[in-house]
């Protein structure tokens, strides 16, 4: 077990959903968190990583910082989803080598598997297949780091992890619809709708296509506790284990926001991935599990967003 107390924590990324999420869960760990604004170092350039690092000397570092979107913004804008991560995850790791840090975990995200992946997909079907040509870039750069967290592991021997979550929503999430991932878009569409008296609700693709969802705290849990007990070159998935239909959730979003109309969709619109839900046996066997359920995470993320605006 690696024990945390007094440990200098840097949440990198810290004003996105996972990093404010992380610095919360960490609110209860004896730790001390550190936070870096944009102003203060910008992640894409090496010698603005390495100052600053340098000067703040952190023990552990959670890479929770990253260009992230939806399909659209990912078909529209690939050199920003591939070379910003790429830098900011090389920058990020080749600091945190340089000085030392007892721990670090970098977290990956589900799209890297490949497309038609068999499932629930195991760790062990990375790079065995072509990825999904809508979200390609931002998985290639997520690829990198975890392989470059397994490099710095067997060549120089640090206590570098990688974690893969689920699709992720909740409090800090992005609610913009042209860039934004399905359950932010659906719950501003249904709040839109509803305040509107809309007959309808739009929703992109077929609604065919089965999701796995995790709310963003039970993530921070689940880091806190790789932190703890995990240390090995594999990557590890977290998530719930659970999916369904995109037109279910977007049935169940209505719902939640008391949304009444019919449900609309846009074939237009692409599906991305048939499906994706990740096996995460391996972290249930070492004792986590995730404890908000799809329904009160969703009224949950809702009152944030009615909160936020």
């Amino acid at each position: 077990m690696f024990d945390l107390s007094g440990h200098r924590v840097w949440v990198a990324g810290h004003r996105g959903m996972v990093g404010a999420a992380v610095v919360r869960r960490l609110a209860s760990e004896p730790v001390e968190v550190l936070t870096a604004d944009r102003d203060a170092v910008d992640l894409v350039r090496q010698n603005q990583v390495e100052d600053w690092i340098a000067a703040h000397r952190p023990s552990v570092v959670v890479v929770a910082a990253a260009r992230v979107g939806g399909i659209a913004a990912n078909d529209a804008r690939p050199v920003d989803f591939l070379y910003d991560n790429l830098m900011i995850e090389a920058n990020i790791l080749a600091a945190a080598a340089k000085i030392g840090v007892a721990k670090l975990i970098f977290l990956g995200s589900s799209c890297i598997y490949p497309r038609e992946a068999a499932q629930p997909i195991r760790e062990d079907a990375l790079l065995t297949g072509p990825l999904e040509p809508t979200n390609q870039w931002y998985a290639i750069a997520k690829i990198a780091g975890i392989k470059l967290a397994e490099a710095y592991r067997r060549q120089h021997g640090h206590d570098f992890i990688s974690a893969m979550p689920t699709n992720l929503y909740g409090p800090g999430d992005n609610y913009d619809l042209e860039s934004s991932h399905v359950i932010p878009a659906l719950l501003r569409k249904a709040i839109t709708a509803r305040d509107a008296g809309a007959a309808e609700m739009v929703v992109w693709g077929t609604g065919r296509p089965r999701r796995e969802f995790m709310h963003v705290d039970d993530l921070a849990d689940a880091i806190v506790f790789l932190l703890k007990h995990y240390s090995a070159s594999a990557h590890i998935n977290v998530g719930t284990g659970c999916d369904l239909p995109i037109a279910d959730l977007a049935a169940m979003v209505a719902r939640t926001v008391g949304f009444t109309g019919r449900l609309c969709f846009d074939t237009s619109r692409p599906d991305g991935t048939p499906r994706k839900l990740m096996d995460s046996s391996r972290l249930a066997e070492l004792g986590w599990r995730p404890r908000i359920g799809l329904q009160e995470g969703l009224a949950d993320a809702w009152r944030a967003y009615v909160t936020a605006t």
